[in-house]
């Protein structure tokens, strides 16, 4: 009966909030719509300089090939490289394709040729892609151009490859980053409104009118943690419609095991929220606190990177990140159609984790007279 009390309490407080409410629909709704766009892994309209010293049929023939590619944005056709690297240093150039004189009398009497590729590499991802799409490029513009080797078909051997893309055959990174971003929103809403609760009744001084009753530890943190609960099921269930009707993104597995797992990460998350809150004086120093770890969860969840990319102490810390575990469970719901049989060790993980940091949350709560 305490408990019912105490929940409507939080809930009456909450909807008393005129910001609250709003920000539990409008949160999923920017970022779902928003940061799937913002955070493209998909690199194209690369600035391409072109240096032709050849002037040749087949000279002209690679650069068409350059302009006509989605990848590269072709700025421009010069025959002085000093005038590409210019343009590069002002920032107006990405790649510099150096076609040397002889270069179509070079293919055509050995089979081969010679490109210098410069690359600005200040972006290391876009000069990663830039080279392989350049690398790519010439590689089927060789494949077309008639050599000596071509003369004697029966002497060359053949090897064809048929690639099958598993679980996104479209690749689209939008459906390896949507069931990330899920997990984020739960994150943030789940951990920064708990971090700040009890510091907010503190400073408005509600907290003292608590501690005089005979509430029980155990009922105070469970009235804390259940309407965080339900507000990160309802966020996790806009995001889902969102990127069903904006992506047409649909989970491959059961959403039972989707609401099976947000549920233990939702109790890690406001867990770890209300540890904060116990231990700070003011909201400022709460949000700063809980900022601090939202920022290393993010960065070493496997959002953007992935984690067996990462040094080994950067990979220690990630084994002890709950957003990395949810992650790797959300994708494999969603794309590969995992059920709790394939992440038993995330499902672990997770209530691990959630039973430890609440124990903890509830022992760290002091009744103060």
């Amino acid at each position: 009966m305490t408990l019912k009390y105490l929940l409507e309490k939080e809930f009456k407080q909450f909807f008393r909030h005129k910001f609250m409410p709003k920000l539990v629909v409008l949160f999923p709704l920017m970022i779902m719509v928003l940061m799937p766009w913002a955070t493209t892994l998909d690199i194209k309209d690369i600035n391409t300089i072109v240096v032709d010293h050849d002037a040749s049929t087949m000279s002209s023939d690679l650069v068409k090939a350059v302009n006509a590619s989605s990848y590269f944005r072709l700025r421009d056709v010069t025959e002085s490289y000093e005038q590409a690297v210019d343009a590069m240093e002002f920032g107006d150039a990405d790649l510099i394709v150096e076609i040397p004189s002889g270069f179509e009398e070079d293919y055509i009497r050995d089979g081969s040729a010679d490109l210098l590729v410069s690359i600005n590499t200040v972006n290391t991802t876009k000069g990663v892609l830039g080279r392989a799409y350049i690398q790519m490029l010439t590689t089927e513009f060789s494949a077309g151009e008639p050599s000596p080797a071509q003369a004697a078909p029966a002497l060359v051997p053949r090897l064809e490859m048929f690639v099958k893309n598993m679980y996104n055959p479209l690749l689209d990174y939008k459906h390896t980053m949507v069931p990330g971003l899920m997990v984020v929103v739960v994150m943030l809403l789940c951990g920064f409104m708990p971090a700040v609760n009890i510091v907010q009744e503190k400073e408005l001084g509600t907290i003292e009118q608590i501690n005089v009753t005979p509430v029980s530890k155990l009922s105070f943190i469970l009235a804390k943690l259940i309407p965080f609960w339900i507000i990160g099921i309802f966020a996790l269930v806009v995001s889902i419609l969102l990127a069903w009707l904006i992506y047409g993104l649909w989970p491959v597995g059961s959403l039972w095991n989707i609401l099976l797992f947000t549920g233990l990460f939702i109790l890690t998350m406001t867990g770890m929220g209300l540890i904060i809150s116990n231990s700070s004086s003011t909201m400022q120093q709460a949000t700063f606190v809980m900022l601090f770890f939202v920022m290393i969860f993010v960065m070493m969840c496997g959002l953007l990177t992935p984690v067996g990319s990462m040094p080994d102490w950067a990979q220690a810390i990630a084994a002890v990140n709950p957003t990395k575990y949810m992650v790797d469970a959300m994708r494999g719901i969603y794309l590969k159609g995992s059920d709790l049989s394939d992440l038993w060790r995330e499902a672990t993980a997770l209530a691990a984790m959630a039973l430890i940091l609440n124990v903890w949350a509830i022992l760290s709560y002091r009744k103060n007279s």
